[in-house]
């Protein structure tokens, strides 16, 4: 086996690298159960796809595995990497995807055994916040008492610990939680009826199928021999429901993750999955990587100083392959704007005295807040820089209108989409029409999209612009049927006359052309689907945009590959890595986060992981500050620093680390006891 690996081909991502004895362990291990511990920046990508490599070279089919990740752009990465190392064409390619993206193909195949259309509609966040707000009002509660967003927050919640509606009414305590379970009921049946679900739903139906329907499990669990599990830690409760239906026949299950990354708890995310591997799988193999290969020595040393205050997380080190760096450093200003101001001299002056490039330097932040001061400073000093963490392509109005023309070419029941574009552009049908539609649609239990090619509750004037909209959606679907996606969509966006609708909208020349622009954006984005699918249709690329498929919202990895400086929430920089690093705004109330400081120390914990996170970005210079006071409504406030600055810097006793002492000195006392009793 071990002559096998020495024939791989060294990684394109850290050429210098070989495998070391725990890396070359967990690739050894092909059978069974395998928890891979991966610190930060111990050459976890590398592992993963030189385990598949190794499977497919020791006789696995490849489409007989499953690599499930967390972005589409790893599993793209993950399949690039495999067919580098096997150095030929693979007639087949191991199954790389998402938990979504696998999630959507099982539920195409099986989702009308639980009362959905096979082609179901996905609802993104926009399309979720128009249901919930059209939920709420049906049952009279006014956003003081609970706001979409808030429901919204509820049900993804219920929805992670694969909590139904019937289960959310009894688990309910507060008057808050109870008008949630009914929304949520309502909610849950609108879609139903839309024929769509949420992104949650992806995840919960696939669960239902699993437990209601075991045919339905015993079909997609026997389609693979090994399932491969990346950011395992990250996993929540109906993720971890649907890794162990897929395992439990052939037990060839290996995680990977860090437990001492888990930041995502804040979106149904459990650490306790990855820390209670082992006692799921009794015989499960257990690996530490611990060889850093990112951070240098003195940087690590902080890093595994913070980390040992959490008392629930696998015992492991950090050991740095890059000796010596300079000490970290830990800075304290009169203000935020002080802060800020010295930040950037300090940058700047390093750009200007060495060969360092404005990519190499990273602001790392808690809170989106904290970014003003520093913004403000930068664009004096006229220095290049992106902040990672703004709006999404695909949250933009203009092409949110045009998707929502395609979703109701392609999925006719959908009348979130249906109620967006009935009347955009303007086309006399008004509010008194659609109220008027509604109630018809609700009272006879109609589909508002069949309810408006036969409108007669409607009077003569409102009538004729509805049945002449509905007229314009079917010749759009007959294009779509006739012609090619992007010329169709092109052909629609003329018909309804949106550019001039953008002109009226925007009178400002250069905020209708970025307008304009972006629409264009999503045609190519359409025409590159339909260049690269082998059989592209518009129901599969409006599952691809919602699913955030790598072909369009790309704009993290565009913005990184700018020279220009780095502004990012800590949660944002989870795998990235850059030669300085800045984190800032270190006190109380911000790292750790004030929403985290309560009774239960599970919230201070996930805060302290995230600052670790902060911490291992870092690969040579560490700069961590805080400023003395802060403005808040406008006057200025006294901080106070940060419990991680004294745990950081070995200011602070760690109460576990004293109890194990005081443990390891009475289990040492009791031996040297019982060995004196035996003499």
């Amino acid at each position: 086996m071990t002559q096998s690996l020495c024939r791989f081909p060294e990684s394109t991502a850290r050429p210098t690298m070989t495998l070391n004895p725990a890396q070359k362990k967990a690739v050894g291990t092909l059978s069974g159960p395998l928890l891979v511990l991966a610190g930060a920046g111990t050459g976890k990508t590398r592992v993963v796809t030189y385990r598949i490599a190794n499977l497919i070279r020791h006789g696995v089919r490849p489409s007989r595995i499953l690599a499930v990740t967390f972005t589409n752009k790893a599993a793209v990465e993950m399949q690039q990497r495999i067919a580098a190392l096997l150095g030929k064409r693979l007639k087949e390619r191991p199954v790389a995807s998402t938990f979504h993206s696998h999630c959507v193909k099982i539920l195409r195949r099986h989702i009308r055994q639980l009362g959905y259309p096979e082609r179901f509609a996905i609802y993104d966040r926009g399309d979720q916040e128009s249901l919930a707000r059209s939920v709420l009002r049906e049952i009279r509660v006014p956003d003081t008492l609970l706001r979409p967003g808030d429901l919204l927050g509820q049900i993804g919640a219920w929805k992670s610990h694969s909590v139904t509606p019937p289960d959310a009414g009894r688990l309910a305590r507060t008057d808050k939680e109870h008008l949630a379970s009914m929304a949520y009921r309502r909610y849950q049946q609108a879609l139903k009826n839309a024929g769509a679900v949420d992104f949650d739903d992806l995840l919960l139906c696939t669960v239902q199928l699993f437990r209601e329907f075991p045919d339905v499990l015993r079909d997609e669990a026997g389609r693979f021999d090994h399932l491969l599990i990346d950011e395992y830690q990250d996993t929540n409760g109906s993720q971890y429901r649907i890794v162990q239906a897929l395992a439990a026949e052939h037990r060839n299950l290996c995680v990977v993750g860090d437990d001492d990354q888990s930041i995502y708890g804040w979106r149904g995310a459990e650490v306790e999955h990855i820390l209670r591997f082992a006692r799921d799988w009794p015989t499960a193999q257990v690996v530490r990587l611990e060889d850093n290969y990112r951070s240098t020595a003195e940087i690590l040393e902080l890093a595994n100083r913070l980390i040992r205050f959490n008392a629930r997380r696998h015992d492991k080190v950090l050991r740095a392959a890059r000796r010596g760096g300079p000490r970290p450093r830990v800075l304290q200003f009169a203000d935020e704007t002080a802060e800020a101001r010295w930040v950037v001299k300090e940058i700047a002056r390093i750009i200007k005295s060495t060969h360092r490039e404005p990519r190499d330097f990273a602001i790392l932040f808690r809170t989106n807040e904290q970014t003003r001061a520093f913004e403000t400073e930068l664009r004096k000093a006229k220095m290049p820089y992106v902040l990672l963490g703004g709006m999404s392509f695909f949250d933009r109005k203009e092409v949110r209108d045009v998707l929502a023309y395609l979703k109701v070419v392609a999925l006719p029941d959908d009348e979130v989409s249906l109620l967006r574009i009935i009347n955009t552009p303007p086309r006399g049908i008004g509010a008194k029409s659609i109220e008027l539609l509604m109630q018809t649609a609700t009272s006879s239990g109609r589909n508002l999209g069949k309810l408006i090619s036969d409108p007669t509750c409607l009077p003569p004037a409102g009538r004729g612009a509805v049945e002449r909209f509905a007229q314009r959606i079917q010749s759009c679907r007959a294009a779509f049927a006739d012609q090619g996606l992007a010329a169709a969509c092109r052909k629609l966006i003329e018909d309804i006359h949106y550019q001039a609708e953008l002109a009226r909208l925007y009178p400002d020349p250069d905020e209708r052309d970025s307008r304009w622009n972006a629409v264009e954006e999503l045609i190519n984005a359409l025409a590159a689907y339909e260049n690269e699918a082998a059989s592209p249709t518009l129901h599969a690329f409006l599952d691809e945009v919602t699913l955030g498929d790598r072909t369009f919202d790309n704009q993290k990895d565009q913005a990184l590959q700018r020279n220009a400086l780095v502004l990012m929430t800590l949660h944002s920089a989870k795998g990235l890595e850059f030669p300085h690093v800045y984190l800032v705004g270190m006190e109380e109330g911000i790292l750790p986060h004030h929403r985290s400081l309560g009774e239960d120390e599970r919230g201070v914990d996930e805060e302290r992981r995230l600052c670790y996170v902060g911490v291992t970005r870092a690969q040579e210079e560490l700069t961590l500050s805080f400023p003395r006071t802060r403005m808040k409504w406008g006057k200025a406030r006294d901080t106070v620093p940060s419990r991680f600055l004294y745990e950081l810097t070995g200011q602070a006793d760690n109460p576990r680390e004293i109890a194990r002492r005081q443990q390891a000195i009475r289990q040492a006392s009791a031996r040297r006891q019982a060995a004196h009793r035996r003499r």
